[in-house]
C-alpha cells in the first residue's frame, strides 16, 4: 500500500497579501520560504510520491520544489482550497499504486514529518479518512483514501477534507508531540513564529 503526500500552496493568501508582500508560500521564516518548511516535512516523512499544488504565482512557488517533488497547477485555485485538493487527486489518479493521500498546507511550517507517517500507519490499520490531532483538536495533515477521492473531487469552495468529515467516520491520530499546526495567515503570525526558539 502506498500513501502519497500533497502540499497545497495555490492560494493568494489575501489576508497576508494585504501587507504588501509576495505570495504567502514564499514568505520567509528563519531564512526559508514557508513552502520549503512544509515540503521538508513531506520529504522527510519517507512517503512518496510528493505533490506540490501551486496556483497564484505558481512558477515562483514551484521553484521551491526539489527533484523529489511533482508540481501541478490548480487551474481553479481562485475558487478555494477544494479545487487545489482536486488538482492533487487528479494528478494522483493515474498512479495506480497510490492508495491514499495525506494533505498538508504550505502555510503550516511546524507540522512535522512524523505526523504524515502516523497518518500512513492509520491507513495501514484500516482508516479511510484520518486527521492529525493536536491536544485532541483536529488539524492537518488529513489522510483521504482512494475510495473517497470521487467525493473529494466534488467538493467546492474554501474548505477541503473537513467537508468529508461531516459525512464519513474519521480516525483521529494524535500528533501533538510531532509538531504544531499553527497557520501563518498574517504577517503578525509570521513575526510571532520568527521570535520562537
Amino acid at each position: 500500500m502506498t500513501v502519497a503526500v500533497a502540499i497545497l500552496a495555490a492560494g493568494s493568501g489575501t489576508r497576508f497579501a494585504e501587507k504588501g508582500s509576495g505570495p504567502k508560500p514564499l514568505a520567509q521564516l528563519r531564512g526559508r520560504p514557508l513552502v520549503s518548511w512544509a515540503l521538508g516535512a513531506a520529504v522527510g516523512s519517507g512517503l512518496r510520491p510528493i505533490v506540490l499544488v501551486v496556483g497564484h504565482e505558481g512558477g515562483r512557488v514551484a521553484r521551491q520544489a526539489s527533484a523529489a517533488v511533482i508540481v501541478t497547477q490548480a487551474s481553479g485555485w481562485r475558487r478555494g482550497i477544494a479545487h487545489s485538493l482536486r488538482a492533487a487527486i487528479d494528478l494522483l489518479e493515474g498512479w495506480k499504486q497510490v492508495d491514499a493521500v495525506c494533505v498538508g498546507l504550505a502555510d503550516q511550517p511546524k507540522v512535522g514529518a512524523e505526523a504524515y507517517r502516523r497518518l500512513s500507519a492509520a491507513y495501514d490499520a484500516g482508516a479511510t479518512l484520518a486527521a492529525a490531532t493536536y491536544a485532541g483538536k483536529r488539524a492537518n495533515p488529513v489522510l483521504i483514501s482512494r475510495s473517497l477521492w470521487p467525493q473529494a473531487r466534488e467538493l467546492q469552495g474554501d474548505e477541503g477534507a473537513r467537508q468529508l468529515m461531516r459525512t464519513h467516520p474519521v480516525v483521529d491520530v494524535e500528533c501533538g508531540d510531532t509538531g504544531d499546526p499553527v497557520d501563518v495567515d498574517t504577517a503578525e503570525a509570521l513575526a510571532a513564529l520568527e521570535k520562537e526558539h
